[in-house]
Parts: structure tokens; sequence; C-alpha cells
């Protein structure tokens, strides 16, 4: 049974699996080396119940409480009883390798393990897994305690009791769960990136500008995408001119093997988006806190509206 959870990494996304996790009851110990790291986390909780109170998801008492399930520390060793473990640390594999090395050896042979990487190979970091069946690859997205997907990854070794296992626990946190094969960036991001690289594409061919690209992502695309699929999209509109739109359009569209225009501008100078105060847009003089709670506001309400809608 899986009760105790251990999140390891109390940055954007731990912090936020934890209100999940803490939400349905489960008592919940998020583990980071760095003490800021830690007091960020607390913030950015406090930050993301105070939206969940005004939208009604949860009550100022109710809030508290799941704060209250929600403990904190920087010794890996508080992690030792968990039931079931995420990582969510930085995205190289080295530094992955050794944790993975060190709290396997550290946590009960049966408790679960898994890594919120969002495109490293699960079967690479298993590598360095004590017992590996029991370890998958449990992807959120972010805000990881609204968006509803979660993808659970089945590496090489991972046992199919492991990955149903995950796949069911997702279930129960009201989340929406896909079962996908360890390839790189899995599902998710391997779309997410081809429409990034075309966006940039067309930036940089002067087809439209920035603010352009997210205004037809947002009231067109975006809007279709939030109900039906890209599949479902061209069942609905016909196959046939779907079909006949490829044959003019592919030959066209952005093939770069490597990062290229506004985005590799930006991370030169240090623009890295809302965590800088500047990416592509400027979040200076308080715009950080408040494009979170815009994010935060619309994604409850509209996940809030596909979850009635299909139950």
């Amino acid at each position: 049974m899986i009760h105790h959870i251990g999140i390891a990494g109390a940055g954007t996304m731990g912090a936020s699996i934890a209100q999940t996790f803490a939400l349905h009851g489960h008592p919940v110990i998020v583990f980071d080396v760095y003490e800021t790291a830690i007091e960020k986390a607390k913030k950015l909780v406090d930050l993301n119940q105070e939206t969940w109170v005004k939208a009604g998801i949860v009550s100022a008492e109710q809030s508290t409480a799941l704060k209250s399930r929600i403990h904190y520390t920087v010794k890996m060793a508080d992690l030792k009883d968990s039931d079931f473990v995420i990582e969510a640390i930085l995205e190289k594999l080295d530094i992955k390798h050794g944790f993975w090395k060190e709290l396997s050896a550290i946590v009960r042979p049966d408790a679960v393990l898994v890594s919120n990487t969002s495109g490293l190979s699960i079967t690479a970091i298993a590598e360095a897994v004590q017992h590996p069946e029991r370890f998958a690859g449990m992807h959120w997205m972010n805000p990881p305690h609204i968006i509803p997907l979660i993808e659970v990854i089945q590496a090489k070794h991972t046992s199919d009791e492991t990955v149903q296992t995950v796949y069911d626990l997702a279930l129960k946190l009201g989340k929406k769960p896909v079962k996908v094969k360890d390839a790189p960036s899995f599902v998710l991001n391997r779309l997410q990136q081809a429409i990034l690289r075309e966006a940039l594409y067309i930036v940089q061919e002067g087809i439209t500008t920035p603010e352009g690209v997210d205004d037809v992502m947002k009231y067109a695309l975006g809007f279709r995408y939030a109900v039906f699929g890209p599949f479902e999209i061209c069942d609905l509109g016909g196959l046939d001119i779907h079909n006949n739109i490829s044959k003019y359009t592919f030959p066209d569209l952005c093939d770069a093997k490597e990062p290229f225009g506004l985005i590799k501008d930006c991370v030169d100078n240090g623009k890295l988006g809302v965590k800088t105060g500047a990416g592509f847009y400027d979040y200076s003089n308080g715009r950080d806190a408040e494009v979170i709670r815009y994010r935060d506001t619309m994604f409850t309400a509209l996940a809030k509206l596909l979850f009635e809608e299909k139950h």
C-alpha cells in the first residue's frame, strides 16, 4: 500500500507535486540539499494554495490541513521510510545517477521509485538504481497540481506491475495517466518541441511576431486542443483535407536540428523566462507573480470544466 510519499527536489515541480499528494491525504516529505530551495518551495505552495482557495478547490481550513501534511528536509535519510519516491532534481544524467545510487540503497526494497524527468532515458537513469524493476518514469506537467496529464514511462527493466502501480496511483490522484515507451522526450515534449521549432521559424522568417504566434495558439489551436487531440481534429475536419494540406506544407516546415533564433538569443543573454524576470516577454515589477496567478486561475478553471464534462 502506498501512503508515505517522498519527493526529491524542492523546485517548482517538486513543490507542486507535493500539494497533489497532500490534497489526497498523503503525508509528504520534500527533500532538497539547499535550504533556500525549501524556502522558495514553501512560498510557492502558499501562492498555489491562495489560488485554490479563491477558486473554491479547497476551503481555507482544508488548505491549512493540506500544508500541514507537507514536511521539508535537507537530509536524504529522512526519505528512508517512503513507500513511493519521486525524483524531480536537475536534468543531468550524472546528477540523477548520484542521487539514485544513494537513495535506492536507503529505501526499502519494495518502495516504488520514479523519476519526473521530462525527457532523459528512464532506462539510462535506472542503471544507478538497486532493483530497477521497481523504477519507472512519472512525468508530471507544469503546473503539476493543476494539469491532469501524467506520462507513465516503462524502462527496459521496469516490471509491468510497477507500471500499473504508478498508473493506478495517478488515477487515485484524479489525474489522466498515459502509458508511454521509453523514447527521447516521451510524447508531450516531442509534440511541444515540434510546435516550438516551427514557432521560432515563423518568427525568424517574419511571417508574424511572437505575440501573433501566441494568439494563434490561444484562440484557435489551443482552443481546439483543449477538447480534442490532433487525430480527433483531423477526423472532424476530414482526412482528405488534412492530407492535401500536408502535401504542400510539410516541405516548407522547419527541420532544424539545433536550437536557433529567439530562444538561443534569450538563453545566451541569461533571459530564461519567468524565473529570471525576462524571456520572450518582460516579467519585472511583479509581473512574474501576476502571470503565475493568472496561469493557475485559468488552468484550474479549464481543468475543472474538462473533468466536469467527462464525469
